[in-house]
């Protein structure tokens, strides 16, 4: 038997609204329709963002820090910050050094008595606003030959017109389809009674979705020894 020899299938964002719909046993049929299933896809999206690590949304940028200067914005599309590092002699073979920063409270943080020191920083702080997230640095940088490593998780991108490429991996597409089929049932008449069916199947697809959306590396746990 011959096989097809192709590994590139997808949907668009048209084929994923046209397969919920025929889950709740309809069809789109108007322009309110593709519209009201667009505003429930970026209602799923939100609820993913707040599901936990989505791999996929996982990105790194650096920022460029400023003597003295203890605050930095973030891009407004970040979710969540993952992991941070201060960058010294960037692009320098040799000497480039990354060190890590660990993640304090807020009320932690408040308890630092001068929180205007300046050195290399070792910790900080992040600040979840409406319009963009902020990273909080103590000490405060000493010099400007240091730049910030953010890895980060992004919010997934809009979904805006029926033949759009969707922010996701193939291997989302199922729970990309049974989400919306389960918004989607509170919505079109009579197909209220299959609300606690796609719901199940939902739960299984994503379940599956993320335990396959892992980081993977082996982890060790050294306990630390000392003096109380």
């Amino acid at each position: 038997m011959t096989t097809s020899g192709t590994t590139a299938f997808t949907l668009d964002l048209l084929e994923v609204v046209e397969e919920a719909y025929e889950r709740c046993g309809s069809e789109p049929r108007t322009g309110y329709d593709m519209r009201t299933a667009r505003r429930s896809i970026n209602l799923l999206f939100a609820d993913w963002a707040n599901r936990g690590l989505n791999m996929w949304t996982m990105d790194a940028g650096t920022v460029l820090l400023t003597t003295g200067v203890a605050t930095y914005l973030l891009p407004a599309d970040t979710v969540d910050v993952l992991d941070c590092t201060i960058r010294t002699n960037d692009g320098l073979l040799i000497s480039q050094n990354d060190r890590p920063l660990a993640r304090i409270s807020q009320s932690v943080y408040s308890t630092i008595p001068n929180k205007l020191s300046q050195g290399t920083p070792n910790q900080m702080v992040i600040t979840r606003m409406v319009d963009a997230p902020s990273i909080t640095l103590y000490p405060t940088p000493s010099n400007a030959n240091m730049k910030l490593v953010v890895w980060r998780l992004r919010r997934v991108q809009d979904v805006t017109g029926g033949t759009d490429t969707n922010d996701i991996p193939f291997r989302l597409l199922p729970a990309f389809a049974s989400g919306l089929a389960y918004y989607l049932s509170f919505k079109i008449p009579g197909a209220m009674d299959r609300s606690q069916a796609l719901k199940a199947v939902y739960d299984e697809d994503w379940q599956r979705a993320s335990d396959e959306d892992r980081e993977k590396a082996p982890v060790r746990f050294v306990p630390r020894i000392g003096r109380l």
